[in-house]
């Protein structure tokens, strides 16, 4: 291995919109295809391929952003595998957040007898999920240093740190060679729940000499370290030494060790604790039920009974940390929830800022403070240490595995980009460094891997019940509905001369200009129709399309861009 760790610390992203649709696999070949969480924070799912049989690993949701309007999740496409759903031996769920197992129910609606293999909390918390979907999972439970065969793969687990207990990492050894998935990880060295990652089984598997390492690549452009999770309770506990009132709480629905440490807090200082959202509820009910959250007899208590108390004897723990408009805080800040958060009272953010969600979390923040709450939160206290590896945990388990090849997952470009150059840095060939977008898959054939080419892996987006009807070119309407509203144009019209029988009729929906701009308008279109009523054959929907264009064109010349619908009656 040519050694490079003087390196400039940059890998070139390389970009495969050009590539064709993989050929067929070497017969002792594993073809490995991410059909999500790359150039993202969510929606993961890497597809294997060994001996015509596949095994996907995670499958996740992304959350929208402000510019996907109406849009509820956001799912992998699961176009490229729809075909070949009986030859899936199982679904590998590396940990328990809605960004690597949301899609599951999705998926498991196309084929529902799919084996779900996990960790008893991940397969706790899916299982919750499925239930609510009237699906009847089959499930095998794992724990680290568990090893068995599915299909023609030989799966290994080993245990991980992250922001959710029970989170596993996956070694997938067939004929073509080892690979090592990381699914989300940290190195906590001091972990609340005292379960590391194990670093020996990474050297072990090194050892072995590990051929395609795919790794966690969210915060591979965060120098150094991440702080400890218990390096938070003193921040936590000065919130609530110095609270005057109500406290609330808002954290990831699976954040279980960040629960833990408010409701010790919440005990130290005499607070009862009441749960509140659908999500926080279940999983909480869930955690304390497996032991994996300890919650003192008497602590927590229902709505009706916490309102009951003093405000300086109540802590409430809600989801909505991302500033989703219908979860329990944005509902306190837009004052539409039976709580009522003002002067004196604490909002504890403890969690991150998943990127896309800043504006609305800012307007959370200012909304709060507009009540006269004080807001604690990331960026003014020490109350969130994230739960992904940074750029030195992610130096160490390279120079621990001395990994053949490298496919960075898990993040935005500059997140790949970022970790790729980590592994250069360490000795790794830059040309066995793939970083790569969703659909382009690396076969990899006695132990060597290369780009093999690339399969459909558009965003399916799921709006209410309807799953992947709207696309892209919705999401443009919608956006010009918001922004600009909307025109209806009524037209009388006489087809064989396309002249108006009746001054043309404007009806709008948000769209507002100078008074008369009707005026302006219908000039522009009787010039239109004019003009088209020197053609000799015509239908309505060539008028309608007429009307369109010609007032879009009067519009623009505005700078005004809103949805045009044009009805034309024959006269």
């Amino acid at each position: 291995m040519a050694n490079r760790r003087n390196a400039p610390a940059h890998a070139p992203a390389r970009h495969h919109l050009d590539l064709a649709t993989p050929k067929r696999l070497d017969p002792k070949g594993m073809r490995i295809t991410p059909l999500g969480g790359l150039g993202e924070i969510g929606r993961n799912m890497t597809v294997f391929e060994h001996k015509g049989k596949l095994l996907i690993v995670d499958c996740g949701v992304l959350f929208p952003e402000e510019h996907q309007p109406g849009i509820d999740v956001i799912l992998p496409d699961f176009s490229a595998i729809r075909s070949r759903l009986k030859d899936v031996v199982g679904i590998v769920l590396t940990h328990g957040h809605e960004d690597h197992i949301g899609g599951v129910p999705y998926l498991l609606k196309e084929r529902a007898d799919i084996p779900i293999i996990g960790s008893r909390l991940t397969l706790a918390f899916i299982g919750a999920k499925l239930q609510e979907h009237r699906i009847n999972p089959v499930t095998r439970t794992v724990t680290e240093g568990d090893r068995m065969t599915t299909g023609p793969f030989d799966l290994e687990f080993v245990a991980v740190n992250h922001s959710i207990p029970d989170a596993l990492a996956v070694a997938i050894r067939t004929e073509a060679g080892l690979v090592l998935h990381t699914g989300d990880f940290k190195m906590d060295q001091f972990p609340l729940d005292g379960r590391t990652t194990d670093l020996p089984a990474f050297g072990r598997l090194g050892d072995e000499g590990v051929d395609l390492f795919l790794v966690d690549s969210t915060n591979a452009d965060v120098p150094g370290f991440m702080l400890s999770e218990e390096d938070l309770a003193p921040a936590i506990d000065q919130v609530f030494r110095t609270a005057p009132r109500r406290i609330v709480v808002s954290s990831f629905a699976s954040h279980v060790h960040r629960i833990q440490q408010v409701l010790d807090a919440a005990e130290r200082h005499g607070r009862k604790v009441a749960f509140v959202g659908r999500s926080m509820v279940r999983n909480m009910g869930i955690a304390s039920e497996l032991g994996y959250l300890t919650i003192p007899k008497g602590l927590v208590v229902d709505m009706k009974t916490l309102e009951k108390l003093p405000p300086t004897d109540m802590v409430l723990i809600c989801t909505g940390s991302q500033g989703e408009p219908m979860a329990a805080l944005s509902r306190m800040a837009n004052r539409d929830h039976i709580i009522d958060i003002g002067e004196g009272d604490t909002v504890l953010l403890a969690s991150s800022l998943i990127p896309g969600n800043e504006n609305a979390i800012y307007r959370i923040i200012n909304a709060f403070t507009r009540w006269g709450a004080n807001v604690v939160h990331k960026g003014n206290a020490k109350v969130h240490v994230s739960g992904h590896a940074s750029a030195g945990e992610l130096a160490y388990c390279y120079n621990i595995l001395q990994p053949t090849a490298v496919l960075p997952v898990h993040g935005e470009w500059r997140h790949l980009t970022a970790n790729a150059a980590i592994a250069v840095r360490t000795g790794i060939e830059e040309d066995k460094v793939f970083v790569v977008e969703d659909g382009v898959s690396i076969d990899l054939v006695g132990g060597v891997a290369s780009i093999s080419g690339r399969v459909p892996a558009a965003e399916i987006f799921v709006d209410g019940s309807s799953v992947g009807v709207a696309a892209e070119d919705a999401m443009i309407d919608r956006r010009a509905l918001a922004e600009e509203g909307a025109i209806t144009v009524l037209a009388i019209a006489d087809l064989r001369t396309a002249r108006l029988g009746d001054p043309i009729e404007f009806f709008t929906r948000g769209f507002v200009d100078q008074a008369g701009w009707q005026k302006g308008a219908s000039a522009a279109i009787e010039e239109a129709l004019r003009v088209e009523g020197e053609s000799s054959t015509r239908s309505v929907e060539d008028l309608e399309r007429v009307i369109t264009r010609s007032l879009g064109r009067w519009l623009d010349r505005r700078r005004r861009k809103p949805v045009i619908t044009t009805i034309v009656v024959e006269e």
